[in-house]
This record gives structure tokens, sequence and C-alpha cells, in this order.
């Protein structure tokens, strides 16, 4: 019995693992740069479950920039639903992608973005150091986040 629930608790352990290391790969334009850590699946806290969305970023894969994510049509028209990058309680950095300005969908209202650990991006631009700060977010995004080197 003590064998069951040691490998009980053994597997257990290890599903708390995995789960916590599912980020996917950095995208596409985030793969080369310095501190690039993934992407996860990521939903607005007003989720459209099912449905197709339409999103632009307002400054691109850029660390160092706060940045906002802007709801859209089709055809990049503002529909009134935005989100901020923000620090994760590890410190990383979310950073929305994929280019500034890109109209670019989101299947089943589900996004991507990429994460990058602050300190490692700014040593790679030559600062000391670095950390991820909540700040001010650009409009229409009230919060916003970003990479701060010193």
């Amino acid at each position: 019995m003590k064998h069951i629930i040691v490998k009980l608790i053994f597997l257990a352990s290890l599903s708390l693992l995995l789960a916590a290391c599912s980020s996917h790969a950095p995208s596409k334009g985030a793969a080369d740069m310095p501190g690039a850590q993934g992407t996860f699946a990521f939903t607005p806290a007003d989720w459209k479950k099912d449905t197709k969305t339409w999103w632009k970023d307002s400054d691109g894969i850029a660390p160092g920039v706060a940045g906002c994510h802007i709801g859209t049509n089709e055809k990049g028209e503002a529909n009134g639903r935005v989100f901020g990058e923000a620090c994760l309680e590890n410190g990383l950095l979310v950073e929305s992608n994929p280019a500034a300005g890109k109209v670019h969908s989101h299947t089943g209202d589900i996004g991507h973005p990429d994460t990058f650990n602050c300190n490692t991006w700014c040593i790679g631009n030559g600062k000391s150091q670095g950390q991820c700060v909540a700040v001010s977010g650009p409009a229409p995004c009230a919060t916003s986040a970003r990479c701060e080197c010193k």
C-alpha cells in the first residue's frame, strides 16, 4: 500500500511539473532575442470561447516598450477590447506579438504571447541588469508592463 501511495504522489508531482512547463517555443519574431522563454496560451478577461477574434499589437515584440493588444474586426477597426502586457508572478514579462500594427486572428479567442526574462534581455542588450515593471499603458490600455534595464 505504501508503494502505491508513493507512486501516486510521484505521478501527481510529475503532472504538476509538466503542466508548469507547458509553454511552447518562442514566436518566430522573438526566437533570436535574448531572454525569450516561449509562448503560452492566453485568454483575455472577457474571453469569447469558440470565437475567432482579431487583434492588433501596438508595439510588436519590443520588451523595453509597454504595449497594448487592441481588439479589432477583420479590417483592423477597433472594437473596444484591449489588454496590456504584464509581469507574471515569477517575474517574466508577457510580451504580445506578432508585429506592430499587424492585424491577426486568435482562434477561439486564445492568444499566444511570448514571455521574456527581463534580466537576460537587458544583459543581452548591453545593460547590467533588468526586471519586469508594471507601468501605465499606451492608449487605449490603462496598464501594461515592460523590461526596465539598468
